[in-house]
């Protein structure tokens, strides 16, 4: 199984990049969210991947976190969910908000992704309940001056203390340490 693959991005289209890992290329469906993260044509990229294998194909899914390719791993474990519809579920949402959609039992906001219709929405939300993280586990950066400055901004921007905070938490989590790039990545959190 391929685990990861760490290389430069020779193609980037809706349907797939492909890599090029010392001169072998290959091609990785990813999520249609995750595109507009990837590096241009010519730029490293490292990826989580799943390697699917049937009779007939063998399939690289790539993620740029280990969050996502656990979340498309528990997907395909579900009766009725291929690689195509994990893809496209991990597309249409967060990870973030499909977790919390689950957690939550919201199976309308689940029937907005293309290709999930409310019967098996409904069905993710039963067989999903307690596989997947809770929504509220983080870990708590606040208490360093630059995430307590970023939750101040956030406020001042008109956000909510409580919204703001897990916001941080979210960005400090992914790794940004500096208050601008705290304040960046908690933004796109918040207006995801």
């Amino acid at each position: 199984m391929i685990a990861s693959l760490r290389g430069t991005v020779l193609s980037k289209k809706p349907e797939g990049i492909i890599v090029d890992v010392s001169g072998i290329g290959y091609h990785v469906s990813i999520p249609l969210s995750s595109l507009g993260d990837l590096p241009d044509t010519g730029g490293e990229v490292f990826l989580h991947t799943y390697t699917h294998v049937r009779e007939d194909a063998l399939q690289l899914f790539g993620f740029l976190t280990e969050e996502e390719r656990k979340v498309f791993t528990t997907l395909m474990g579900i009766s009725g969910v291929g690689p195509r519809l994990g893809l496209a579920i991990l597309s249409g949402m967060s990870v973030r908000r499909f977790t919390e959609a689950v957690h939550n039992e919201d199976v309308s906001l689940l029937a907005t992704i293309p290709g999930l219709g409310k019967k098996t929405a409904a069905r993710l939300v039963l067989e999903l309940k307690g596989k997947l993280p809770s929504a509220g586990e983080t870990v708590s950066h606040q208490g360093s001056p630059p995430a307590e400055d970023a939750v101040s901004a956030l406020i001042n921007l008109g956000y909510n203390r409580s919204l703001s905070a897990k916001a941080v938490d979210a960005a400090v989590k992914n790794g940004a340490d500096a208050i601008e790039d705290i304040i960046k990545e908690a933004l796109k959190y918040l207006t995801d």
